[in-house]
Order: structure tokens, then C-alpha cells, then sequence
């Protein structure tokens, strides 16, 4: 008999987490840390629902965290199998998860100098060495090969077109009798730049389908224009333009339609910053791979162009150079993660450029609830920063066109290419509102769908 346990990204967006059992082989699909309202954060610290000491294998759908950053929890408490990943996702997660352990580590010391924390000590969720100690358990495998991972056991990644890597699941149990499961990942978007276009997915008994944005549509206009209006108004208010933005995957697209703004000369060249020790990493992996690009990159690339860097581009490393952008005046744009401003150095240019009424944040991807990303998009007046409530005078917008999940019209185009109808989809990684408008898709489509509670367990 096999089994899907949903352990995380059910009934929420974030905390990707699904458990595949059959006998006793136990196949983790993702392993992310649950972001947003303190009650999904804390989720992050309560015990596994399996140990993870008998697990026997985790495979990625994708490098960002709340899809992979729980994976130095799981090795510190046991797990000693392999983590199956595209090669990129494999060089990315090089990145990301020391990253996320070194960030939790700085806050942790942070809030104990400046006692705001409810505990004493405040402790990181995992180190940095955490992070480095789960690295070589990764296992690459390109798209389209198939890999025996467990008796009767069978992988195969297609890609997925939401970052670097991004992969759909394709897992066989059991042999031509058993169960073909189907996770989507996260669904990128069709026409997008540097990747190519999520491919269309096998035919599966069960599929696992990301909900994001179901039952809405992205901008209908264009999002290279949008932006090119934010820098324009920066330029003429004489502020900074800050964006809050994923080291990995939306700082590349910006730094793409940057460039190509200012080639054909639709927005002057003013300075850009990308402070992001990971975003400085992560931008040559980016260029180096390839097996993930569209044709245009492709054929700049190959071209001799630099397709990912503005011509007055800074890559900021080190703390000094990071601080240094405080003395900037002028127009300037500001690239910083986190994306949710969750965490990180943007938090350091909110605080200092927020009580402005000259510069912008300009939000550009999805923003979970309770986060300080979603609290600015949905108007508040002040942001908890450091201890401290930073007034938020300078201009808030919204530019949704830059997100990397599909939305409904993309979800149904994804979905037409499945050969057959599966005879079971389970909708998750959405807000309530977001599943609910999933579920009533797959009625319309006559498709059989359930949204599993946290922790359910259905038998396929």
C-alpha cells in the first residue's frame, strides 16, 4: 500500500513537505521551513512527524527554502540518505542553505545584544555548519533520466520553469503495477525570461498541484514597462527604489529587464546594487546552466552579451559595502534580500529608507501572511524592524508581473498537457482563499481534488 502524508504546504503556501510511503520505504518530496505567522514559523521547531533517522531518501523539487531549507534539521537529527536534486538545484541549495543557517545565527546574536527576543538565549533554528554538513548528501540528476532511488523505487525530473533547477516529480512505485505520483513543484511561468517554459507533464495516477495563485491572474501588462515607470519615478523624486527580492531567481530577472531597459534606452543607467552575498553567488550559477535556458539567453550568451548586468551594476559582498549604500544619495535602485523581508540585509535599507517619502519599495513576488513583506503590501503604517517600529513614509507598490508561479490562466495551460486526466489531485501550497479557488477549477474540469489538512494521510 502506498501513502501520501502532507507534512508541510497544506492549507499554506509555505513549509513544502510530503511524505511518500510504501512498506517501508519513506520518500520525502521537499523539505522546507515553513515562513510567515509565528503559529507557521513555529512548526519549524516542533518534532518530526516521522524520524527522520528512518527516512530513505528526499528529493527536491527546488532550491528555495521553504522547499529545501528544513534539510539541516533533518541531518542533525538523523537522516543520513540522499537528497536527489537537479544539478543546478544542487548548486544553488550550495548556496541557500548555509545562507539561511548563517542568517538565523546573526539574528540569534542580534536579538540577544539587543534583548528583544521572548527568549533567553535566543537560539538559531540551525547553523551554518548544519547547513555545510547536509551538502554532500545531495545527488544530481539531470532532466529526463530516470533514477532507482528504493526498491520498486523511481524518480524522474521535467523541468519546471520557476527558478534554476525547478523540477517536476515524476515518481513510480511499485512497478508498471504500482502508483505514478506527480508533484508539480512550484509552477514557473510560460514566456518568462532566461528560463525555458515548464514542460508538459506525464501521465500520473495522483498529481500534487501548487496552488499559489490559482483563481487569479497576473497583470496583464507589462511587467519589463511597470518597472521601467518605477525607476522614472524614482529618478524624478530623487529617492532610492528598494526592492526586496529572492537572491535566487528574481534578482536574476530584474538584473535581465534592467539590462535590456537600458539597451533599448527605455530607462536612463543610474546606479544598482545588489547586496546579497548569495545573489552575488548565485548570478554566475545562473549563467552557467545552461540545460535551464530559453532560447534568447541562449543565443545572447552565446553572443558574447552580459544579459544580467546594468550598466552601472555594483555586486555588494561584504558588510562594509553594504553599509556604504546608506551614503548614497540620488536615484539609486536597491536589490536586497529577503523577498518577504523576512530577513536579511534588506531589512537594513527598510529601516534606514522606509521613513522617506522619496523612496519606493516595490514588492515583486509573492508575500506570505504575517510576513513584513505582506504587512507593507497590505498598508501598515509601521514595521516591526530590529526591535524597533520604523515609520513607513516611503511609497509601497505592488508589481506582480515579476512573480515566477503561474497563475490560474498558466495553471490551466500546464494542466491541458497532462495526457490523461489523474485520478486523483490533492491541491496544496495556497492560501485558503487561493485553495478554494483550486478546488472549484478542478470541479469545473470535473477532475477529482482534494485539499489535504496539515498531517493527513491518504492511501493511494
Amino acid at each position: 500500500m502506498t501513502s501520501i502524508r502532507f507534512l508541510g504546504a497544506a492549507g499554506t503556501v509555505t513549509g513544502s513537505r510530503f511524505l511518500v510511503e510504501t512498506g517501508s520505504v519513506r520518500i520525502l518530496v521537499d523539505a522546507g521551513l515553513f515562513q510567515g505567522h509565528k503559529e507557521l514559523r513555529l512548526r519549524n521547531r516542533a518534532p518530526w512527524p516521522v524520524s527522520p533517522r528512518d527516512l530513505t531518501a528526499v528529493v527536491l523539487t527546488h532550491a528555495h527554502v521553504d522547499h529545501s531549507g528544513a534539510l539541516p534539521l533533518l541531518a542533525r537529527q538523523g537522516f543520513r540518505g540522499p537528497v536527489h536534486c537537479t544539478p543546478a538545484t544542487r548548486d544553488l541549495a550550495g548556496l541557500l542553505l548555509p545562507d539561511s543557517g548563517r542568517l538565523q545565527e546573526e539574528e540569534a546574536r542580534y536579538a540577544n545584544r539587543k534583548g528583544y527576543s521572548k527568549h533567553a538565549p535566543a537560539l538559531p533554528l540551525y547553523t551554518e555548519q548544519d547547513a555545510q554538513d547536509v551538502l554532500p548528501r545531495l545527488a544530481p540528476l539531470r532532466y529526463g533520466e530516470p533514477r532507482q532511488i528504493a526498491p520498486g523505487v523511481t524518480i524522474r525530473f521535467h523541468r519546471a520553469g520557476h527558478i534554476l533547477g525547478s523540477a517536476l516529480v515524476e515518481l513510480s512505485v511499485g512497478g508498471a503495477r504500482g502508483a505514478r505520483i506527480l508533484f508539480s513543484g512550484d509552477l514557473g511561468r510560460y514566456g518568462a525570461p532566461i528560463l525555458s517554459d515548464p514542460e508538459p507533464g506525464p501521465a500520473a495516477d495522483a498529481l500534487v498541484l501548487e496552488s499559489t495563485y490559482a483563481g487569479r491572474r497576473h497583470e496583464a501588462a507589462s511587467p519589463a514597462a511597470a518597472l521601467a515607470a518605477e525607476v522614472h519615478a524614482v529618478v524624478r523624486s530623487g529617492g532610492a527604489l528598494v526592492v526586496p527580492a529572492f537572491a535566487v531567481g528574481r534578482t536574476q530577472e530584474i538584473l535581465f529587464t534592467l539590462r535590456e531597459l537600458e539597451d533599448r534606452r527605455e530607462i536612463p543607467a543610474i546606479p544598482v546594487f545588489v547586496d546579497s552575498p548569495m545573489a552575488v553567488d548565485a548570478t554566475p550559477i545562473y549563467l552557467a546552466h545552461r540545460e535551464d535556458h530559453d532560447d534568447e539567453t541562449v543565443r545572447r550568451i552565446a553572443a558574447g552579451e552580459e544579459p544580467l548586468r546594468p550598466a552601472k551594476l555594483t555586486f555588494c559582498r561584504s558588510p562594509d559595502q553594504s553599509k556604504a549604500i546608506n551614503d548614497v544619495r540620488g536615484p539609486c535602485i536597491i536589490l536586497s534580500a529577503s523577498g518577504m523581508a523576512t530577513g536579511g540585509r534588506v531589512l537594513h535599507h527598510l529601516a534606514r529608507r522606509l521613513p522617506d517619502p522619496r523612496n519606493t519599495v516595490l514588492l515583486v513576488g509573492f508575500q506570505a501572511g504575517g510576513t513584513r513583506g505582506w504587512r507593507l503590501q497590505n498598508g501598515a503604517e509601521t514595521l516591526r524592524i530590529h526591535g524597533e517600529d520604523v515609520p513607513v513614509k516611503a511609497r509601497v507598490a505592488t508589481l506582480g508581473g515579476f512573480s515566477a508561479h503561474a497563475d490560474e490562466a498558466e495553471i490551466r495551460r500546464w494542466l491541458a498537457t497532462l495526457p490523461a486526466q489523474p485520478r486523483r489531485t490533492f491541491l496544496v501550497h495556497g492560501e485558503p482563499t487561493a485553495l478554494a479557488a483550486a478546488k472549484a477549477r478542478m470541479d469545473e474540469l470535473g477532475w477529482a481534488a482534494l485539499v489535504p489538512s496539515h498531517l493527513e494521510e491518504v492511501r493511494l
